[in-house]
């Protein structure tokens, strides 16, 4: 395992106004020393419980990593250098941080809605079109945040449902920063190896391991993917929509929990907005200020072609892959993930 330089990552937090240094004590106390009634959810790397800091009075957030998983402790060194130097409404705070005990854990300010993918798939009651408009807005800021707006682009890399989170006024918190990626603004691509969540990776990052603002961008476009079309057959999300698109019936793929709760016009423009993000060429992407543009009624919509393209690469790359490879990040289950 990389070792991790907990002496340099202390100096760099402590000297700052960023996340405070919590003892594992401190946590324990906080979470009644990580009950069962206090976990909110667990992954490959960890678990996380609510916990109650009893001399603020805040809610929390507590992600404990788990001792055997090597990766997890090294997302968490990234987590706490990446996140602690980001200040923005739509980006989850990271509150603190503990090296304890041989413990690593990290305190997020608590999100009582969860996240957007137990809204759009789990159990929690459907969101209505007005949230959904703001939350693809509330999360496109912060990606042009990220990519634009900062001394450094940062590349996050798993841009998912499950990592959006909502606060308590259905206000987007992009969280999980432990696979991002700092790079200078005028490189446009960093070889990062290939990591995230297959639903969610452009293809051209699937096939040659460069990640970049236009893989970020695709992540955006899209959605955990596999829509059951028949017993005998499957296709892919973005496939299927693009299909609508060039058929004239975009409406015919609006969410049927939304019934009549819909302005016509907006939907389309972000169905639109999301199969160019999707886009397999990713030189035909938008950027984020772009699609922000678009959906703010600042620029017109783009003219895409009624077919889905097939990607073409750059060249020390494939120039044509099977269509089951361009589509792999659409069609795979979303329990493919990279370890998780």
């Amino acid at each position: 395992m990389e070792k991790l330089n907990l002496t340099s990552i202390n100096h760099e937090l402590e000297r700052g106004a960023g996340p405070r240094r919590f003892s594992y004590g401190d946590l324990a106390s906080a979470t009644s020393n990580f009950s069962k009634e206090r976990k909110l959810g667990e992954g490959g790397f960890g678990e996380v419980y609510r916990g109650y800091l009893s001399d603020s009075g805040f809610l929390v957030a507590v992600k404990k990593i788990s001792r055997d998983s090597k990766q997890g402790r090294k997302e968490y060194m990234t987590e706490v250098k990446v996140i602690s130097m980001l200040r923005h409404r739509n980006l989850v705070q990271l509150i603190g941080w503990c090296h304890d005990r041989g413990e690593f854990l990290l305190v997020y300010e608590f999100m009582p809605n969860g996240s957007l993918d137990s809204h759009l798939f789990g159990r929690k009651p459907s969101l209505s079109w007005p949230v959904r408009h703001r939350i693809s807005l509330g999360l496109a800021s912060a990606l042009l945040y990220l990519h634009e707006e900062g001394d450094q682009c940062v590349i996050h890399r798993d841009i998912k449902s499950s990592n959006i989170m909502l606060d308590s006024g259905f206000n987007v918190k992009l969280g999980d920063f432990g696979l991002a990626r700092l790079m200078d603004h005028e490189l446009g691509l960093q070889t990062t190896g290939l990591a995230g969540t297959l639903g969610y990776l452009a293809p051209e990052y699937v096939i040659t391991g460069r990640a970049s603002k236009e893989s970020d961008v695709y992540s955006f476009g899209g959605r955990k993917g596999v829509d059951p079309v028949s017993k005998k057959s499957r296709l892919s999300l973005v496939e299927w929509v693009w299909e609508l698109y060039g058929d004239g019936n975009l409406m015919m793929g609006v969410d049927e929990r939304l019934q009549m709760d819909v302005d016509d016009v907006q939907i389309q423009t972000l169905m639109v907005v999301g199969l160019w993000c999707s886009h397999p060429n990713h030189s035909a992407r938008p950027s984020i200020r772009q699609v922000i543009q678009v959906l703010n009624s600042e620029a017109p919509l783009p003219n895409l072609p009624g077919k889905m393209p097939v990607p073409l690469y750059e060249a020390g790359t494939p120039q044509s892959v099977s269509s089951s490879d361009v589509l792999v990040s659409n069609t795979m289950t979303s329990s493919i993930q990279d370890g998780r």
